[in-house]
This record gives structure tokens, sequence and C-alpha cells, in this order.
């Protein structure tokens, strides 16, 4: 039997080992000139408790791992999806539908992108806070209606709206995007999942909303020990929230670390790219921000060998012929030929120009 170990500091026991291990995620798409890998042998783990941040520009394949990860693919003809997705020691690609919808209601909470879209325009909220509540095992509406509906107010107290008994009544065209968003929130923690997927959170809200549910996120997860798969671009938003980061670029995970040693010392040009392209406060006016020339390509264009050797002003001729491996560098995992340079800092890039001490 596996020893118990502290989760974050809090003083409660969960199991070692990873809650969620995902193992040579592949996955294929059916398309008319033959099939096309969009997401290509992607391994990585999230721990009890942890914050795992998946970042990348778009079009990296973040939103469709956490959706393979959830089986939402499943529906989809063309796509198929390969590799192992263990929760809590349970391959989830090879559990019935049925079972699987349970899991996703009562085990791992979702949160899409856009919370108003992600809502049922005619359902009143509180009628969709309560369905995901009948999800994870609740009473349905209707038999132990009255606790349903105390439940439903807590979740949205929880989240910190205000009078929850007239929102429960509204519509979500009648509420705001950011309220929106915390509803999203509860409907997510209704079923008390071990695991939040949550795709990017908070792209469709202002600045000041944005740190609110951040704020709001991270407080959930510290009481309730719950472990996350935060998905985003925002590279502010990862080193805010997370203990650890995957860097994805077009459909493969390219640099993994511990969230002080990426920002401390990037271990792949792509992660040094993404980080100098930050505005920051300390730098003054006289820093210009570096950019990533191009865009990620399309999967069905995908190049030889390295995908980010036709972006990377590090790049060698090995690069365009032998795709790097995942290899260890220090507490980091890194695919590239260069990364012990980058990673030591002998090899700085910046605004598009390289320098070697």
């Amino acid at each position: 039997m596996a020893e118990p170990v502290v989760v974050n500091g809090t003083g409660q026991l969960a199991p070692s080992g990873p809650l969620l291990s995902v193992r040579g995620l592949t996955i294929d798409y059916q398309s008319a000139d033959g099939v096309v890998s969009l997401v290509r042998d992607v391994d990585f783990d999230v721990g009890h408790g942890e914050v795992v941040c998946l970042v990348g520009e778009s079009g990296s394949g973040k939103t469709l791992t956490g959706r393979a990860v959830l089986g939402l693919l499943r529906r989809n003809a063309r796509m198929a999806v390969r590799g192992s997705v263990l929760f809590g020691g349970r391959d989830l690609n090879t559990v019935p539908e049925r079972q699987l919808r349970a899991i996703r209601g009562s085990q791992i909470g979702m949160i899409f992108q856009d919370p108003v879209a992600a809502l049922d325009p005619v359902v009143r909220v509180g009628r969709q806070v309560a369905e995901a509540i009948t999800r994870g095992g609740q009473p349905r509406p209707g038999r132990g209606a009255g606790r349903v509906g105390d439940r439903v107010a807590g979740l949205l107290r929880q989240v910190g709206i205000s009078d929850p008994e007239l929102r429960m009544r509204q519509f979500p065209h009648e509420i705001s995007g950011g309220m929106c968003q915390r509803i999203l929130i509860a409907s997510a923690l209704a079923g008390e999942p071990s695991l939040l997927i949550a795709d990017e959170p908070t792209t469709a809200l202002d600045v000041t909303i944005q740190a609110q549910v951040l704020d709001l996120l991270t407080a959930l997860c510290r009481e309730r020990s719950m472990s996350v798969l935060l998905i985003t671009h925002d590279m502010g938003v990862a080193a805010r929230m997370a203990d650890r980061i995957l860097v994805m670029y077009a459909g493969s995970i390219v640099e993994q670390a511990p969230i002080a040693d990426f920002f401390a010392h990037p271990a792949h040009p792509y992660g040094l790219g993404l980080i100098r392209a930050v505005p920051r406060v300390d730098t003054g006016r006289s820093r210009r921000l570096s950019a990533i020339s191009g865009s990620v390509p399309e999967a069905r264009s995908r190049p030889a060998g390295c995908p980010f050797h036709p972006r990377c002003p590090v790049a060698l001729d090995i690069c365009a012929q032998d795709e790097p491996r995942m290899e260890q560098a220090g507490a980091q995992l890194a695919a590239c030929h260069r990364t012990a340079e980058v990673r030591a800092g002998t090899l700085t890039v910046w605004d598009g120009h390289v320098a070697v001490h």
C-alpha cells in the first residue's frame, strides 16, 4: 500500500503518486487529405493539491489536451485519441461513457474559456448550478429541492456573489461577464472535485475582474486541497498561480519545470521567448519587448526536425533534421539541442538577436 503524503502543507494526507498521469497522449484528426496529428506523444503529471499550468500560443494544442483528458473528444468521429489518461490510477480512455460522465461531475470539474457562451442562455442561473450538483450525486430538484437550493446559494456565496437568491432567478444575459465566470466556478466545484481543469478562465475578463477571479481560484484550491490543470497563454497568470509549468508548442510539450526554475532559468528558446515577451514594471521604458517572429505552424505543415526551428534565432543545422527528445536539465525537462547553453545563460536571446558569452 502506498505511503500517504502531506498535500501543500495543509496537514491533510493523500496517497503518494500523481492524481493525474498522462502518458503518450496523441490526438489524430481525419482530414480530407489524410490523418493529421494535432497533439503528439504528450506526457505529464498533476500531483495531489498541485497547480500545473499548460502554457503556449494559440494553436499549440492546449485546449485539445484538456478536452482529451476529460474524454470530450469521443463523440467526434474524425478524432482519434491514443495513449493513457490515468486519474486516481484508472485509465479514463477505457472508462465507459456513462461512468465517465459521472466522473466529470463528481471528481473532475471543468471551467470553460468564455463564461457567457458556456452558460445556457434560456435556463436560470440557479437551475444550471443545481444541475451540476445533481450530476455530482446530490439530490435532484424536486427530491430534496430545498436542500439543493440551499447548496446552490452557498456555492454562489463561496465564489463571492452577493444576494445569491436574486442571482439564482436571473438568466446569464442579465449579469456581468465576471459574475458569469464565478457561476461557472461554482458549477465546477458543485461535485467537490479533486481535480479542476480551467481553460483560459480569465481571458474574457478585464484586468481588475481577472485578478479577483484568480485570487478566488487560488483561495478555493488551498481550502479544498484541490489539484488544478490551468490552461493559459498568459505568462503572468502562470507565474501567479502555478507550482509547475508545462510549455506546449505545435502539439508537443517542449519544457516542464517548477515555476521558480522556469522564470529564473528557462531551458528552451521558446520558453525564454515567452518570458521575454512579458512586460515588466522593473525595467522601465528603455527595454523593448521581444517578439517571437512568425506563428505556430499548422499541424498539416509541421516542419521536420524541431518544430520550433523556423522561428528560433539560435537554431542549428541539426535542428532542421533531428527532433530533440525531452531530457533532464536540473529540475527541468526540455526538448532542445541547446538546452544546456540556454539554461546556463551562455546563450542569451533578445529582440531576435543572439549573444554567446
